[in-house]
């Protein structure tokens, strides 16, 4: 493993109730073990307060977390990777990331989202719900952004006996269970993963600068 040193991680992600909250710290956390820089971000809550009132773990999240670090384009600009996580919503990311994402066509037509290391993440309420289909919509940015796409992979035997999502770390919450073992180690490898190819990408611009 690469000790990732220089490298910068971004991990940016939309969470209602908490889910993706949890995988996107267990996702940083697996960049950190290398060694890179972290960042941790969520991005903006965009819903009304009133369809945040009917749901209880929805409102009880956005009051826990209403002082947490928020996402914006500077930290895609400072990243050498980032990792983008949203639950599923018909079969696509949430319309809080969407418009995340919407907003970086000005560092898009600058050129500064080329060669970003980039992988997605997510979850849902129902076990065919569009998990894959949305870590395919949110790889659909990376492309237009000439972003090289890193996906979970079989690389670890976590990943091909129990998780076997090769996509992106997903979560089939029951009920409103919170992601289990299964899930969190698999978003760590990914973290570690996304850090490890980042290293190599920034170790030999480093080389080609030398």
């Amino acid at each position: 493993m690469s000790d990732g040193t220089g490298v910068k991680v971004a991990v940016l992600f939309y969470s209602a109730t908490g889910n993706l909250g949890s995988m996107a710290q267990a996702m940083g956390d697996g960049a950190a073990s290398t060694g890179a820089e972290v960042r941790v971000r969520k991005v903006p809550e965009l819903a009304p307060p009133e369809a945040i009132a009917q749901n209880p773990r929805w409102a009880e999240y956005v009051e826990t977390t209403k002082n947490d670090p928020v996402a914006t384009l500077d930290d895609l600009e400072w990243a050498d990777a980032v990792a983008i996580g949203s639950p599923t919503r018909f079969g696509g990311p949430a319309s809080q990331m969407k418009t995340f994402l919407d907003t970086t066509g000005g560092l898009w037509a600058q050129g500064k989202l080329v060669d970003l290391v980039a992988t997605a993440f997510t979850s849902a309420s129902t076990a065919h719900g569009g998990l894959e289909s949305t870590i395919l919509a949110i790889n659909n940015h990376f492309y237009h952004w000439g972003a090289i796409v890193v996906p979970l992979g079989y690389g670890d035997p976590h990943l091909l006996k129990v998780s076997g999502n090769p996509y992106g770390a997903s979560f089939f919450s029951q009920k409103g269970a919170a992601p289990d073992d299964v899930a969190l180690t698999a978003a760590r490898l990914q973290g570690e993963r996304l850090a490890r190819v980042a290293s190599w990408l920034v170790a030999g611009r480093a080389g080609d600068s030398a």
